[in-house]
């Protein structure tokens, strides 16, 4: 389940709860991890990492890397969190990857540079980027209307005249009138949409779309900024409808594959399903496990609770760290060909001055976070652990991942960005080679094609 709090320093993609979240739980009131279904090998244990343990490490030493390996053990130490990937890029070359910690804590798999992870609202980044493509190929226009785009989701008799308003834009800006402060999340209600839809299994964005047609708006279109994960659950569908292929495909064709990212996809949901180089998800030592949303399976651990196919437009895909930094390094056109054109950059970035920040210096563009400068973009998110993105003003493109969550998830993903915004120091060269030689993005697998 996905309730949300306010965000610090104004920023939207932080959506973290004040219970818990969707992409990692079903229900309110508890957690669960793989560490309680299958208990490390000390039953007196009560922490992945003791506070004097060694924390391992994988990937190349670099110089001045000793002070960012400290920085993020010392995270993961004082977080308990079983692991981290951390990755660095600066003009288009990449110059620090490592792990930290294990990507399986019961068989001690050391974390590799280049482990695969949920990025939660990360998605939203790549979402928005297939949305400008289709933008710059000359296949939509971001005035055009939702209901225009999507007549299969007719609105129903007595249906709020201002959904007929919204527009791509206001998709991209939060901007569209859901306000889950107001009326909630509708990914916090997905058992609740099966049910009145007299589904048998977990509702996917479709049938959220028309649940969701059928309620008001809480605000007229275009008028003020609310985070909105439902929004993007409707892009994705829009990506669909004009490029005539599965979200997930034109994604991969359109935006990764330009960015020469071959090996992320939309994520699975149960732990059997877990990819080749993707990491087992943990909550804090000792959660409970949750109810599963899938019929049958009673309680379960949290992160395999729910149906990742749910968000995948908003939150459902997975990453490395690396493979990150090589979508941002395509986005500011430093390493490949500029993903978006100039016109479409100048609007990507550009501040709407809409109303509902709680601070003025951070702005939503279309898909994407920027702020307090438009030289630093970033989108972020907290699921089966935390993840951040940045282009920094300085020009670093860096991202960090995390395969699980502390019980104070707020204050830890707090701690997180606050830590990491100013771990890089401007003097910072890294590897003199660009070790995305070293670590190329695979092809998926059969499994996930």
């Amino acid at each position: 389940m996905m309730i949300s709090m306010e965000f610090a320093r104004g920023t939207i993609g932080l959506w973290l709860p004040s219970c818990l979240l969707f992409i990692l739980l079903a229900g309110c009131g508890g957690g669960g991890s793989d560490a309680n279904a299958s208990a490390p090998p000390s039953a007196s244990a009560t922490r992945y990492h003791s506070t004097d343990a060694i924390i391992p490490t994988s990937g190349l030493d670099v110089p001045d890397g000793q002070s960012l390996d400290q920085t993020v053990t010392t995270l993961l130490k004082k977080w308990d969190v079983v692991g981290a990937t951390f990755a660095i890029a600066k003009n288009g070359r990449l110059i620090f990857a490592r792990g930290y910690g294990y990507s399986d804590y019961e068989a001690r798999q050391v974390m590799q540079p280049d482990a695969m992870m949920r990025i939660a609202s990360i998605s939203k980044a790549l979402t928005g980027l297939a949305i400008l493509r289709l933008k710059d190929e000359g296949l939509l226009r971001l005035e055009e209307r939702m209901v225009d785009i999507l007549p299969e989701y007719p609105l129903p008799a007595g249906a709020d005249a201002r959904l007929r308003d919204i527009t791509i834009t206001h998709l991209l800006q939060h901007s569209a009138g859901w306000d889950r402060r107001i009326s909630g999340d509708p990914f916090n209600q997905v058992a609740t949409i099966a049910n009145s839809l007299g589904l048998d299994k977990p509702a996917l964005c479709p049938d959220m779309i028309r649940y969701m047609l059928g309620r008001p708006l809480d605000f007229t279109p275009g008028t003020r900024f609310a985070y909105s994960n439902f929004g993007f659950c409707v892009l994705g569908r829009i990506v669909e409808k004009v490029s005539g292929q599965p979200y997930e495909l034109y994604v991969r064709d359109h935006v990764l594959a330009p960015a020469d990212v071959h090996a992320m996809s939309i994520g699975k949901s149960h732990a059997n399903e877990r990819g080749q180089f993707e990491v087992k998800y943990y909550m804090y030592m000792g959660a409970p496990p949750v109810q599963s949303l899938f019929p049958g399976e009673g309680r379960v651990p949290a992160p395999y609770s729910t149906e990742v196919l749910t968000a995948d437009s908003a939150a459902g895909w997975i990453a490395s760290a690396i493979d990150l930094t090589r979508v941002m390094t395509a986005v500011d056109g430093s390493r490949v060909a500029q993903l978006l054109t100039p016109e479409t950059m100048q609007l990507y970035i550009a501040d709407p001055h809409l109303p509902g920040w709680s601070d003025p210096r951070y702005w939503g563009g279309l898909g994407i976070l920027v702020g307090p400068t438009p030289t630093t973009w970033y989108a972020d998110g907290v699921g089966s652990g935390g993840s951040l993105l940045f282009h920094d003003s300085r020009e670093f493109v860096w991202a960090i991942m995390t395969s699980s969550l502390p019980q104070d998830a707020v204050a830890f993903e707090t701690d997180l960005r606050a830590t990491m915004e100013q771990a890089i120091p401007a003097s910072f060269m890294g590897s003199s080679a660009d070790l995305y030689a070293q670590y190329p993005s695979p092809s998926l697998p059969p499994r996930q094609q």
